[in-house]
């Protein structure tokens, strides 16, 4: 069953000086794909203006404006509706594949980009190699039945604790300390199936409403893995399950520095913070509190 969702997500930056003018680049919009329906999405500023589209190189759906003029604040608010339908069977929760089946499926750039090395995901990462080896952790015969065993691992092997690390923080922080969020989770799983010949891309996105789950509320994040015969598969590592209709997706790429929700500049000197509150619902009758 299909699961609809009301989504208020607002972001505040506040300056210590006045600034002269803010530009920034937005990736909010959830995505719309045969599995996702987008039935409204607004943006709103405070100071106000124009807000423009453009489709990013990953095929993210983002927008981006400029506000000249002296501010103390910038205040941005996205709003949306989306309908989630169930991934029903497919590989990531039933299906097994071989490694040479999948090596030979590869035959794309946009394949090959995903088994790269990126800002964030890091195979080749001394740290990692380490964890690896310490948690026993290793292809097995089947590929599905390596990326499940990784996504327990990971899950079972890290707390999550908000505030530990940043936004920019390496996959080498949690590794070393053991705690992080929900995009280091991501991270080091990517990681390690890229090292493994498993195209992974990060995702970004919002977790519908349950009690079981890590960051409703919040902005999350997710792997996505390449399987011949089925495509792209979503894991939450943070959660240790396999992605469904809680799972609402806003954009994709190799990791977090590819769809951050929000990038910027000012021009001015002052020290920036910034604030954030996100409301996720069931959308109903009355829709989310505006």
């Amino acid at each position: 069953m299909s699961a609809r969702y009301a989504i208020r997500h607002e972001l505040e930056f506040r300056y210590d000086a006045p600034v002269r003018g803010s530009v920034m680049t937005l990736f909010l919009s959830p995505v719309r794909d045969r599995r996702q329906q987008l039935h409204s999405f607004s943006i709103e500023t405070d100071p106000g203006g124009a807000v423009f589209e453009f489709r990013g190189p990953f095929g993210n759906r983002g927008h981006f404006f400029d506000r000249p003029g002296t501010h103390r604040a910038l205040r941005i608010v996205a709003r949306s509706r989306v309908e989630v339908s169930p991934a029903g069977e497919n590989a990531a929760g039933t299906g097994s594949c071989s490694w040479e089946t999948l090596a030979s499926a590869i035959r794309t750039p946009q394949l090959w980009l995903m088994l790269q090395p990126s800002r964030f995901a890091q195979p080749s990462s001394a740290a990692l190699g380490q964890f690896v080896a310490a948690r026993g952790i290793e292809k097995r015969d089947d590929v599905l039945e390596s990326i499940r065993a990784l996504l327990g691992r990971v899950y079972e092997t890290f707390e999550f604790s908000p505030g530990i690390t940043a936004a920019d923080s390496p996959i080498e922080h949690i590794l070393e300390t053991g705690r992080g969020v929900c995009q280091d989770y991501a991270h080091v799983m990517i990681s390690v199936l890229r090292g493994w010949g498993v195209p992974s891309r990060y995702v970004s996105g919002y977790l519908g409403p349950d009690g079981s789950l890590t960051s409703t509320n919040e902005s999350h994040a997710w792997v996505e893995c390449w399987l011949p015969g089925f495509g792209w598969c979503g894991f939450d590592p943070a959660n240790n399950c396999v992605c469904d209709e809680r799972h609402v997706r806003a954009a994709v790429g190799r990791d977090y520095a590819d769809v951050p929700p929000v990038r910027g500049v000012f021009r001015g000197s002052a020290n920036s913070a910034l604030g954030t509150r996100v409301k996720v619902v069931r959308d109903g009758p009355d829709g989310i509190e505006q």
